[in-house]
């Protein structure tokens, strides 16, 4: 795992709210990724230099082979579907051990899950299998067509979760569209659910592909709305977001 502290932290000697991410080989840099780092790092430091609220990033790598497997909330598709088992293991031992040894807040609207494609999947589903520890989610691209969209049917079965903040994103140029036609539609059935605009962002890319490069130019709007506006909304105030994409 890597971790990153931004420097509003070291600052003011205040915890910071923390998001744990899916692949951690392409959550900063260039080199441990085969196709580049969304460069997080760069966008937190951005959000501190701005006084805006900036998280703690916690990037968790994935198996290599075993990605579809961790990742993946049921079986199907070539995999063994054993989410279930890679969040018991983040909830019990990492979470705690990033608690206790890093300045973050604790409570779960300050504690976010993340990812793309399967990860974004995957942190859509954690954020509802385990909303006392991530009561916000930033799901990029998610992969919801995984096990003929079954986690439709999943969400629909389920309370929404008492703290929930939810950003997800896709690009028009990915798989012909489908991909967010799937987004569009899980983003309709939230908002029957009952999810309003200053909880769930949804941000249609029109020249986004299925790339880092796409999810890391998206990345700065994200952040801003899960951490910054939700501060602001906490202290009375929203804003206008700035640098994200357009809000459909």
């Amino acid at each position: 795992m890597r971790v990153y502290m931004p420097d509003e932290g070291a600052r003011d000697g205040r915890p910071s709210p923390v998001l744990f991410l899916f692949d951690g080989q392409n959550v900063f840099h260039d080199d441990p990724s085969y196709s580049g780092g969304w460069h997080l790092h760069e966008a937190v430091h951005d959000l501190a230099n701005r006084g805006l609220e900036a998280p703690v990033l916690v990037g968790i790598d994935h198996g290599g082979p075993e990605r579809l497997t961790e990742l993946s909330p049921f079986p199907g598709d070539g995999s063994e579907g054993k989410l279930d088992d890679f969040l018991g293991w983040l909830t019990s031992e990492i979470v705690p051990a990033v608690q206790e040894r890093f300045a973050v807040r604790r409570d779960p609207a300050s504690t976010a899950i993340g990812g793309s494609s399967m990860g974004g999947l995957a942190a859509l589903y954690a954020h509802w299998r385990c909303p006392d520890v991530f009561g916000a989610a930033l799901c990029m691209s998610p992969s919801l067509w995984f096990a003929e969209r079954k986690i439709f049917d999943v969400l629909a079965s389920l309370a929404v979760p008492a703290s929930s903040r939810l950003y997800i994103d896709a690009g028009a140029q990915e798989d012909g569209g489908s991909v967010l036609r799937d987004a569009a539609r899980l983003v309709e059935q939230l908002r029957q659910q009952g999810y309003r605009e200053d909880n769930l962002l949804f941000c249609l890319d029109e020249d986004g592909t299925h790339s880092e490069d796409a999810w890391r130019r998206r990345a700065p709007g994200a952040l801003q709305f899960l951490f910054t506006e939700a501060a602001r909304e906490q202290q009375g105030g929203v804003g206008a977001l700035e640098g994200s994409q357009e809000a459909a």
